[in-house]
């Protein structure tokens, strides 16, 4: 089988693949903001969350349901910033994951990427990474939420977390945009091999 990569090639889409997965598992776990209400674990991403108060009417009291799931609706997510965030993460790491399945298909299809194209390819990553290090800087700005400033013992604040402590998704999410902005970007550079030119 026929590679259009180099062997820097070969591990550029490697490393774009796990770039993206650590991206993509971080933005979708909703395990970025982590702290607790009425004594349960409650933990938040920028889209889901895990934990939340509902109205048991059999006991006439407000109980913590505690399964995962998405907000109802789009407007249902606690804050703007978070709505931003959601839409400029979500986006960056379909780039990273379009590049690094292309990257991928380059290991085995000869003629795929040439290195003008893998040139593009880190550009698009490297616009993917800043999409999803601009979705992180935003998180913070949408924790003096309600929902947010109840879980953290009514102290959080925009970049003050209160009681709560930022989780381990975020921090995933956050280093694979910038092992993709840094080594992915840099490595696509050398990862096509020239172009043959065939007289005609």
């Amino acid at each position: 089988m026929a590679s259009s990569l180099t062997c820097a090639g070969v591990v550029w889409a490697l490393l774009s693949f796990l770039c993206a997965a650590a991206t993509c598992v971080g933005f979708f776990m909703p395990y970025w903001l982590l702290g607790s209400q009425m004594g349960k674990p409650v933990s938040f991403g920028t889209f889901r969350r895990c934990s939340y108060p509902v109205r048991d009417e059999a006991r006439q009291a407000t109980v913590m349901l505690e399964q995962c799931g998405r907000y109802a609706s789009f407007q249902g997510i606690p804050s703007l910033e978070w709505r931003i965030c959601t839409v400029v993460t979500g986006t960056g790491c379909g780039l990273l994951l379009l590049v690094a399945l292309t990257a991928l298909m380059g290991c085995c299809v000869s003629d795929l990427i040439s290195r003008t194209i893998g040139r593009v390819a880190g550009g698009i990553q490297f616009v993917g990474a800043l999409l999803i290090g601009s979705g992180c800087a935003l998180y913070p700005l949408g924790w003096d939420s309600e929902e947010v400033r109840q879980t953290c013992s009514n102290r959080s604040n925009q970049f003050e977390l209160g009681s709560c402590e930022i989780g381990w998704a975020f921090y995933l999410t956050g280093a694979g945009a910038a092992a993709a902005m840094v080594m992915c970007t840099w490595m696509a550079c050398f990862a096509g091999k020239r172009q043959k030119h065939y007289p005609y």
